[in-house]
């Protein structure tokens, strides 16, 4: 049996997605890429291509399980205000595609992927490039969507092995 997982790093602007496979333990890599939109569109109107262009990845890929990036609260309010929109219409499209949704911080996945939850972008995206075996991530918002679906994927062993160990 194969699961597949969509991680997305949400944006109001730029939304990240990226696809693996789990089949026998092992993590494929299927897809990545990025959702654009226009920046000089109404802050309602891109919401509503978000949810449209998201749809169409759902309706793609079928994920079962879609991994979002929990929301970082830094120094500029509106920012972290757009940012739970576009994760609303991330949560309700998928939601409608009938995945399981879960949620991680940043630093978490860095540190699962690299070791270090002060990891750089870069690193992190190099660390996957050689973990699934890709020559190039054109942006970084595909490949932070990446770690978020590799990273929910160890998770998901850990667990598994945890889950043995424990009804032993």
């Amino acid at each position: 049996m194969s699961l597949t997982i969509l991680g997305v790093d949400p944006g109001s602007r730029i939304t990240g997605f990226g696809v693996v496979r789990i089949t026998n333990g092992k993590i494929e890599h299927i897809n990545h890429g990025v959702i654009l939109l226009d920046a000089d569109m109404d802050f309602a109107m891109r919401m509503t291509e978000l949810g449209s262009a998201f749809r169409e990845v759902m309706e793609k890929y079928r994920p079962h399980q879609v991994v979002i990036e929990k929301i970082f609260l830094g120094k500029n309010a509106d920012s972290a205000f757009k940012l739970g929109h576009a994760r609303g219409v991330v949560m309700y499209e998928a939601g409608l595609g009938k995945a399981t949704v879960a949620e991680y911080a940043t630093r978490s996945v860095k540190k699962g992927i690299t070791g270090t939850g002060a990891a750089s972008k870069e690193d992190v995206q190099a660390v996957l490039k050689a973990m699934l075996n890709i020559k190039v991530i054109n942006r970084i918002d595909a490949s932070d969507a990446l770690a978020m679906a590799c990273y929910h994927a160890f998770e998901m062993k850990k667990n598994a092995v945890i889950q043995k160990a424990v009804s032993i």
